[in-house]
């Protein structure tokens, strides 16, 4: 092929479409370590058995450790952020919040105070423990194989380029718009709601997370299962959870309510009058 006829090939044939809706199908994988926050209220009091199974098929798309692991990492990072005892501490730089904390040994602090967390509900979900022992293997199924083999069974795609694009390009954007939460959404951004603590909001990363960039609300009002007072508003995972809740699937969805935000705006915030 050609340069002009390879980029063709990947960027306008149906196996890229397929990636970008397999990518943000996956995002409600985010749900888990928002869900499983004891220490900080529950979002989401009961998720359906149905709804389960399909967000851990989900998590297992994308690759990015099992619920168990999300979901005691993320409660480290909230009870401890932007400290040693932070998995991806942002102080420590853009590279290291965004990629550098997977490629060295966690911090001494991360491993003594993930220990002291309550995880009893974890290991007492007989289908977060199913995930964890036999991640491994689906994650080589559902994240790699999957993406590979359907575009080549069902259209004839080539065993290459279906590897290479709804496979592994699929899975490098995922991983990077998954990171920028991390990264882009705790460094650059406004603090409307507030000021004293680092995440920010980030149109940017709400956009390529579908709705994770209002950081700033997130880390101030932990326990609302939206992660932003606006709504759908570049926030696919909010509308996805309402859809569930009318459908019966989920239910006790926890809000702040609009008169606190704004009494919480107006006592810590930094002055902007909109994140979004």
């Amino acid at each position: 092929l050609t340069t002009v006829g390879f980029l063709d090939k990947v960027w306008f044939s149906d196996n890229c479409m397929i990636s970008v809706k397999l990518s943000n199908l996956s995002d409600v994988h985010l749900l888990f370590c928002y869900h499983m926050m004891p220490d900080l209220n529950l979002m989401i009091s009961h998720f359906h058995a149905y709804l389960w199974v399909i967000l851990f098929l989900c998590l297992c798309l994308r690759e990015q450790n099992d619920v168990y692991e999300w979901a005691r990492d993320h409660r480290v990072h909230h009870k401890y952020s932007e400290t040693d005892a932070d998995p991806h501490n942002a102080t420590r730089g853009f590279f290291f919040a965004h990629i550098g904390w997977l490629l060295v040994r966690k911090h001494p602090d991360v491993i003594e105070k993930g220990k002291k967390l309550e995880l009893a509900d974890l290991r007492a979900d007989k289908v977060v423990m199913f995930q964890r022992r036999h991640y491994k293997l689906s994650v080589l199924i559902l994240c790699f194989l999957v993406p590979t083999l359907v575009p080549w069974y069902f259209w004839g795609e080539s065993l290459a380029v279906a590897y290479f694009v709804p496979g592994l390009l699929r899975y490098a954007v995922v991983l990077n718009a998954t990171w920028l939460v991390n990264s882009a959404a705790h460094i650059w951004g406004n603090r409307p709601y507030d000021k004293t603590i680092n995440p920010r909001e980030n149109p940017m990363v709400a956009f390529s997370a579908i709705g994770e960039g209002f950081h700033n609300y997130h880390h101030t009002f932990p326990f609302d299962y939206a992660t932003s007072e606006f709504g759908w508003k570049f926030n696919i995972t909010t509308a996805f959870i309402d859809l569930m809740c009318f459908l019966g699937l989920a239910k006790d969805c926890k809000k702040v309510s609009k008169e606190l935000i704004m009494a919480r705006i107006q006592r810590t915030g930094d002055g902007s009058d909109k994140s979004g």
